[in-house]
């Protein structure tokens, strides 16, 4: 009978696992693609715009900075999706036209002082007075063609007109600006990294091009999303961060409970513990998912993140919709969302939206390939 020796057979075995993990370490090591400098990112971006405008250096500039600063990728895919919701925006204007905006404005501050019983007279004597440029604020209101403009009337008349404060309170009607009417409030909650110096507000430097289309570009591209296609990364840009996702689950909840709901992202009333329509549509396949009403309310409360797509609830829900389908059902749908805004005079939509968007980006990317 013939024997090893153990410290052979050791040894053997060592050096063959060694040698296997260096094959498994070998294959599973992926280089990422070296990122193009900020050179070529500025060359591509003027490739990529259409003809027709102006400055096209400076726009290929703020466009790379925002990228390079966020540690964006500057796929053509990305970069078009940049452009094409600015051209939708703003037709690549930096502080965009907005046609009858000081009528659209009077019409506002009308309604507000209506609902707070302040008569006409009131409003129109405030009105009448000097403002701090030395017009008068209807004089400015006749005069005001953008959302900058604007914006700078609502500042004076707040902080001069003590019928502002009774208003507005100290909060300025206008809430988007810039060349992709970025929300102003995203911009101040996400301004800690801002790679700029500037004087005045940060509400004053949304409405400039570098500042409207670094926080536009965040807000479009600042967060992990597993999307099929850029047509939902425009749609989440004007519903919010993952609108479509979860605008998919509500989809496969009202599918499983038969119960209708409004497919418009929203998991949770916002700002409340009472339950949403969705929620209690949920609470309703409890028993199925094996999951209590806290552990759905807990699940619900990271619908704003990716997180939510690591929950329980998430991956069985989907499963019992994806069996009940007979195959996967979507994991992201445009949210029917009707758009309501002084400045909209037209049925739209968050879907016309996303399409719209999405026509451009194509035709970005057909520039690309030339």
């Amino acid at each position: 009978m013939s024997t090893q020796h153990p410290s052979c057979f050791s040894s053997a075995h060592f050096l063959l696992v060694l040698a296997l993990l260096s094959l498994v370490g070998c294959g599973s090591r992926q280089t990422q693609p070296p990122q193009p400098s900020p050179v070529e990112i500025q060359r591509t971006v003027v490739k990529l715009l259409p003809g027709t405008v102006k400055d096209r250096q400076g726009w290929a500039t703020d466009i790379q900075v925002a990228f390079t600063t966020q540690k964006l990728d500057a796929s053509v895919s990305n970069l078009c999706s940049v452009l094409a919701v600015t051209e939708q925006e703003s037709t690549y204007q930096a502080d965009p036209q907005v046609p009858g905006l000081g009528k659209i404005a009077r019409q506002e501050i009308d309604r507000r002082a209506s609902r707070l019983h302040i008569p006409g007279f009131l409003v129109s004597a405030a009105l009448d007075l000097q403002s701090p440029s030395g017009k008068t604020y209807n004089q400015r209101l006749a005069a005001v063609r953008s959302e900058k403009q604007l914006s700078a009337i609502f500042d004076d008349f707040i902080g001069m007109v003590p019928l502002g404060g009774q208003l507005f309170g100290t909060f300025n009607p206008v809430h988007t600006g810039g060349p992709m009417q970025v929300s102003i409030a995203f911009a101040e909650q996400h301004a800690r990294d801002y790679p700029y110096t500037y004087n005045g507000t940060l509400r004053q430097e949304v409405f400039t091009r570098r500042g409207g289309l670094y926080f536009g570009t965040l807000h479009l591209l600042g967060y992990p999303a597993d999307y099929p296609e850029p047509l939902y990364r425009f749609a989440d840009f004007n519903a919010g961060w993952y609108a479509s996702r979860n605008a998919a689950f509500q989809r496969a909840v009202s599918q499983l409970t038969g119960i209708e709901l409004t497919l418009d992202g929203d998991l949770l009333v916002p700002g409340s513990l009472l339950p949403s329509s969705t929620e209690k549509a949920v609470r309703t396949l409890g028993k199925r998912l094996g999951l209590g009403d806290t552990a759905i309310r807990r699940a619900l409360e990271k619908g704003e993140s990716q997180a939510f797509e690591e929950t329980d609830l998430y991956a069985d829900l989907f499963a019992l919709a994806d069996q009940r389908a007979g195959k996967p059902v979507p994991r992201a749908v445009l949210p029917g969302i009707t758009l309501k805004s002084p400045k909209i005079t037209r049925n739209l939509t968050t879907a016309w939206f996303a399409k719209r968007v999405d026509e451009r980006y194509q035709r970005c990317v057909q520039r690309g390939g030339k």
